[in-house]
């Protein structure tokens, strides 16, 4: 796998892979057997507290402890050996989760970086995956200190519909529902956890880029894919959510990776000014809604993901689920 390099990361040999959720195909709900947790727009980062020494990591096992040293140096007020699950979040000057300040966070930033903490995997020495959600969340809040960076991630109990209306008011991304009284499954994707969002998201692979027109500089817009059925298939072009920086930053990174024909698997008729690249930079979008020829619908570039590798990256699929 070949990442976005982090400020002084390395790939660890052996790490815990968090469990994943599923995208729901259902609106927000209420039920005596769900929690509901806000869905944070950052990094889900994994944090082992052990006296031998501590780590941070991604849920690909890239490093963390330089590039976000604040949160791995507060992990040294946790007193008890543990293996916690949770979400860096960079908040902007409205204290909203902003993704695109923290792909560019540097630790002399003023802006306030936090690792929301939801789920513990391990304490003292002993594995917590089988006991139900609600139980590991109690463990959780009694291990983890008074912290302004580290936070214990709270959730609402059975009304999912207030919750998921408030964050509509506060346009945050989303929540995520829980079943109560589900066991942790490392490095899985299931219906116990599911996604629902307010504000559509996709990752995405850039395949390509076009020319720039006018005064933008470097290029126009960035031709997206994704994977699917172990194809990479196209799902349209972003042009906007692009700053200078960005703009300067993103074309460094896509020199390189030039390639004379397409990478596609499926032949497609391209712009004439179209340079192809090869697909390893991966980037989060938004946007309205996918269209029948499965292309996105105004969508809007967020950031460069440097956690996770574009062999990862499909177009979600909507879980269905039963006896809710």
């Amino acid at each position: 796998m070949k990442f976005i390099r982090i400020e002084g990361s390395r790939k660890l040999s052996s790490f815990v892979e968090p469990m994943k959720a599923q995208l729901s195909d259902q609106p927000a709900f209420n039920s005596p057997d769900w929690i509901f947790e806000i869905k944070w727009d950052g990094y889900r980062a994994i944090a082992e507290i052990d006296r031998k020494g501590n780590r941070l990591y991604s849920r690909n096992g890239l490093t963390f402890d330089k590039a976000y040293s604040k949160i791995f140096t507060a992990l040294s007020a946790i007193k008890k050996d543990a293996i916690i699950d949770g979400e860096i979040v960079v908040l902007d000057e409205h204290g909203m989760p902003s993704f695109q300040k923290l792909q560019n966070y540097k630790n002399t930033d003023r802006n306030l970086i936090q690792f929301y903490v939801f789920d513990c995997l391990k304490l003292d020495g002993e594995s917590t995956t089988n006991l139900p959600l609600t139980e590991r969340k109690k463990m959780l809040q009694k291990l983890l200190p008074k912290s302004d960076v580290i936070k214990y991630c709270d959730h609402v109990e059975e009304d999912g519909v207030s919750l998921f209306a408030e964050m509509k008011k506060m346009n945050l991304e989303g929540m995520i529902a829980k079943r109560k009284n589900s066991h942790y499954h490392v490095g899985k994707r299931t219906s116990d956890w599911l996604k629902i969002k307010n504000i559509q998201g996709q990752e995405a692979i850039i395949v390509g880029y076009t020319a720039p027109k006018g005064s933008r500089k470097h290029f126009g817009s960035l031709m997206l894919a994704v994977r699917n059925k172990g194809k990479l298939v196209p799902i349209g072009n972003v042009g906007t959510g692009f700053t200078e920086k960005l703009l300067n930053d993103i074309y460094a990174k896509l020199k390189p990776l030039e390639r004379k024909d397409s990478p596609l698997d499926a032949p497609i008729k391209a712009a004439p000014d179209m340079t192809w690249v090869n697909p390893e930079l991966v980037c989060n979008i938004t946007f309205t809604e996918i269209t029948e020829d499965g292309s996105v619908r105004h969508p809007v570039f967020q950031g460069l993901r440097t956690d996770k590798s574009s062999k990862e990256v499909y177009l979600e699929k909507r879980a269905k689920v039963k006896g809710r």
